[in-house]
């Protein structure tokens, strides 16, 4: 059992913060309303009247209060449904961090073992460059995490317009490192960026620049806009 993630797990959480914040809006605002059903050995997932290509991200057992990985997964382990997830697993055995590659964690350490169990779908979409995550009830107390695999799934896109909201949305979730949520937010669009003093500078697509600044405390001073030369 554990009662707290790992500083090398929480940096990680944090690249995605912003980007996976923004793209969850984009996601609940794609998907109807309706009961869902889903067919695992054909990877689809239907809500309404729309039927989506998926993976099993992970399973949450509220009695249990307990996470399972979907490649840890004994009756799915091997097949197409949680193939890329499996790459949650390698990513996290590669970088030394547990969360991701242990096939099951006890979350009942945990103030709050379901906010826990989003943390850990939430990282674990980050990690596989998923356009969202969909975390529905699957009967009695277990609570599936799917991964879209459609093209159809719009990207939520950079705008200069709301950047500020959007990076201190990311930097308000999980509140570890700032830096964390700027950078991997600037990653995250293949945006060149340097850091300079106490802030970081990106290169936007159309020849503006974004700078953030952080305070002595390392929280988002400043987002600023400018044009260059």
């Amino acid at each position: 059992m554990i009662s707290e993630f790992s500083d090398a797990f929480l940096l990680e959480a944090e690249r995605h913060a912003a980007w996976g914040a923004a793209q969850l809006e984009v996601l609940t605002g794609f998907l109807p309303e309706g009961p869902w059903s889903a067919d695992l050995s054909s990877c689809a997932y239907r809500q309404g009247e729309l039927e989506l290509r998926v993976a099993v991200l992970g399973t949450y057992d509220m009695a249990e209060r307990s996470w399972m990985w979907g490649w840890a997964n004994p009756g799915l382990r091997g097949t197409q449904v949680v193939a890329r997830t499996g790459a949650v697993e390698r990513y996290g055995r590669e970088r030394g961090i547990a969360e991701l590659s242990q096939e099951v964690l006890h979350l009942s350490g945990f103030p709050d073992p379901r906010r826990a169990a989003e943390m850990l779908a939430f990282t674990g979409m980050g990690v596989a460059g998923a356009p969202g995550y969909i975390g529905v009830p699957a009967g009695g107390d277990t609570q599936v995490y799917f991964l879209p695999e459609d093209p159809r799934v719009p990207r939520a896109g950079l705008d200069p317009v709301t950047l500020p909201r959007t990076l201190l949305t990311g930097a308000g979730l999980i509140g570890h490192s700032a830096r964390h949520v700027v950078g991997g937010y600037f990653d995250h669009h293949g945006l060149p960026q340097r850091a300079e003093g106490g802030r970081i500078v990106a290169d936007l697509p159309d020849g503006s620049a974004a700078e953030v600044d952080f305070d002595a405390a390392g929280r988002i001073a400043k987002v600023g806009v400018n044009v260059l030369p």
